[in-house]
């Protein structure tokens, strides 16, 4: 009864348990393996390299993403401005840049469509606006009033100017006008020059003709106050062809017949008062002399032409000729 039966019954009641628990350990066994299959990733070869350097590690570690690109940027810029230089295209680089910015602009509504220019008597508006460097292709917006006042004022013609800009197309330019005074000749060269003495131009034009001429150097600057002098006495004025500057210290007159009038460096007021009277009493430059010497204060000397000297000589000897023939008699 022990024997056989309570071994049978203990075989039945043990083995379905084991059955399940052994399905249960396969299944989480299986469930693991598959989920570590899908977990692995392939490792992706490395590229055997060196370690870096200390330097190489602080300059990963510590200088901002991007700073490479940054970098790059500015050593291709770089390189390119060199290039620039060195090729002599600075020029060139700066017009594009300039041309590029104002069609920009006018592209966005400042192009300069009306200029009023205010002031001119010898200059055009062509002239004008070629001084200041004002083309079709300047924008308002990028003008700079101060650049073109200065290169207007370095043009001799023009002592001042003024730029205003009117948004978003007008400008408006008012120059003052230096005015021909008179023609200086230094070294052979003859030019106009205004009553400060500023070289204007070369004298070219006809339409100087008329004005009065001095002479040497210094004469430049010296000219206003002296012909404002000479203007007091028009009857010596008038027969002026040139006033001509000696040493920086004193002045001539060249007559228009010819004449040299010598002035002294001192009082010329009254030796042109005496030039005056002298002429309308005795028409002294009128007469058959080619030179009158007014440096001493004391005494007036004058030359004769060669022809008047040989007629005075020739008069002298036959007064006295006849003066020894009448002693004689």
């Amino acid at each position: 009864m022990d024997g056989a039966g309570r071994l049978t019954r203990s075989l039945r009641s043990v083995g379905p348990q084991a059955d399940l628990k052994a399905a249960a350990i396969g299944a989480v066994v299986l469930l693991r393996e598959r989920l570590g299959r899908r977990a692995r990733v392939p490792a992706k070869p490395m590229i055997d390299r060196e370690p870096p350097n200390r330097l190489v590690l602080l300059v990963e570690r510590y200088l901002p993403n991007r700073t490479g690109i940054a970098l790059t940027v500015l050593m291709l810029l770089g390189s390119a401005g060199l290039g620039i230089v060195k090729g002599g295209h600075v020029d060139e680089f700066m017009v594009a840049l300039s041309d590029t910015r104002n069609a920009l602009a006018n592209s966005a509504g400042f192009r300069i469509t009306t200029v009023v220019i205010n002031g001119r008597k010898q200059l055009s508006q062509d002239e004008v606006l070629a001084i200041g460097g004002v083309s079709g292709r300047s924008s308002l917006l990028f003008l700079d009033a101060a650049t073109v006042r200065d290169r207007l004022k370095a043009n001799p013609w023009i002592s001042d100017a003024t730029i205003l800009k009117l948004y978003p197309g007008q400008l408006q330019i008012d120059i003052v006008e230096r005015t021909a005074f008179a023609l200086w000749q230094q070294d052979g060269r003859l030019s106009v020059i205004s009553e400060d003495g500023a070289v204007l131009e070369p004298y070219v034009s006809r339409r100087f003709v008329t004005l009065p001429l001095v002479v040497g150097k210094g004469a430049d600057v010296r000219a206003r106050d002296f012909l404002a002098l000479l203007d007091r006495y028009p009857q010596v004025r008038s027969v002026t062809k040139a006033a001509i500057l000696v040493g920086e210290r004193r002045w001539n007159l060249r007559l228009k017949e010819g004449l040299d009038i010598r002035l002294p460096e001192n009082d010329v007021g009254n030796a042109l008062a005496m030039l005056s009277k002298l002429d309308k009493e005795d028409r002294l430059f009128s007469r058959d002399i080619v030179a009158v010497d007014m440096r001493l204060p004391d005494r007036l000397t004058v030359q004769l032409s060669e022809e008047a000297a040989k007629a005075r000589e020739e008069l002298f000897k036959d007064k006295k000729t006849k003066k020894k023939a009448g002693d004689s008699a």
